[in-house]
């Protein structure tokens, strides 16, 4: 699944995950984590190094905030089973476990930034589908200001969520029309049937009506206690949930987005609602301003978020400490 997170992929994953025929765990963001990581594991080709990078790996995701129910990740077993020692045929290894667990014929991995890896996933994914859900881009970022993960101002958000746009609509340039199935978020929740069982048909396999009674599953129920961002997961679909932007985001913001995004947000079909006239709002002594305002609203928005919220995500944040420390104080050694 690509795209840009908060575009409702967790409720596309959950309906997904009650099909039989399909696992999608909650994403544990390997490919997007680990790859600014690799260059302190040294050559993968030396066994040692990828035995560390798998370790590394499995206990990052044993972390993550959602845990992945009855999977039983062996490290030694996902050494052995590697074709290649790379991250890309890590990351296949780990999913068709899941996928084993389960009793599924395939396996979904939501983590949406990953379209920036398809050059790379083409590579060690032979016939891979790609889901690319996406949203209006101005709802998305009103999201992010009150979720815990992202960025907080306007013109980073909307940067992050052209840049992935232009990635998703190029990489449909590139594959097959069969293995590329885009939709909307507002697609989803104004026709969630029809959406579904269109999604069914690209991926062969069959729909079932349990799916939009995703809400009532154990896994919409972890994942929601795992966030506050998550909780309309234990809700039915809010067929109204459009549109809410205009309350959050005030004029300027709206068209600093469109300013930005506008040329993808027309091919998307979503309308603009300002003139676009005021370019100075993106003149570059305005966005080190803007970088800089972002980087003080995360810091209070995390001071002041919900403790369950940070705790859920402290593990992992340990383990990413331990793997730096530990190589800095190898190469200092």
């Amino acid at each position: 699944m690509i795209g840009t997170q908060r575009s409702g992929s967790n409720l596309l994953r959950v309906m997904l995950d009650q099909s039989a025929d399909i696992a999608s765990p909650h994403p544990a963001h390997v490919l997007v984590t680990f790859y600014p990581l690799l260059h302190l594991y040294g050559d993968l080709d030396h066994p040692g190094n990828y035995r560390r990078l798998v370790s590394d790996v499995v206990d990052y995701i044993k972390a993550n905030p959602v845990p992945w129910f009855n999977v039983v990740l062996d490290k030694d077993e996902l050494f052995s089973l590697s074709g290649v020692y790379n991250l890309i045929e890590l990351n296949r290894l780990v999913y068709e476990r899941v996928a084993q667990a389960a009793g599924a014929r395939y396996w979904c991995c939501k983590s949406m930034a990953n379209v920036h890896f398809a050059d790379e996933l083409e590579k060690g994914n032979p016939d891979l589908k790609y889901i690319y859900l996406y949203r209006d881009g101005r709802d998305v970022a009103a999201s992010f200001k009150k979720a815990i993960v992202g960025e907080k101002h306007i013109y980073p958000i909307a940067r992050q969520w052209t840049e992935d746009q232009d990635a998703c609509l190029r990489l449909a340039q590139k594959v097959p029309a069969n293995r590329f199935h885009a939709l909307s978020y507002e697609q989803l929740i104004t026709h969630p049937q029809v959406t579904i069982s269109n999604l069914c048909n690209f991926l062969e396999i069959e729909y079932h009506a349990e799916m939009l009674n995703f809400h009532t599953s154990k896994e919409a129920a972890a994942t929601a206690e795992a966030g506050a961002m998550w909780s309309n997961l234990q809700k039915p679909v809010m067929a109204d949930n459009t549109g809410k932007f205009r309350n959050v985001l005030n004029e300027t913001e709206i068209e600093i987005f469109e300013l930005i995004a506008g040329d993808v947000m027309k091919k998307l079909g979503y309308p603009l609602f300002t003139s676009l006239q005021n370019t100075n709002l993106i003149a570059e002594g305005a966005v080190q301003d803007y970088y800089t305002e972002n980087e003080q609203l995360k810091a209070k928005f995390y001071k002041n978020a919900d403790m369950n919220d940070i705790q859920k995500r402290m593990p992992q944040q340990t383990i990413l400490n331990r793997i730096k420390n530990r190589q800095y104080d190898n190469s200092a050694s």
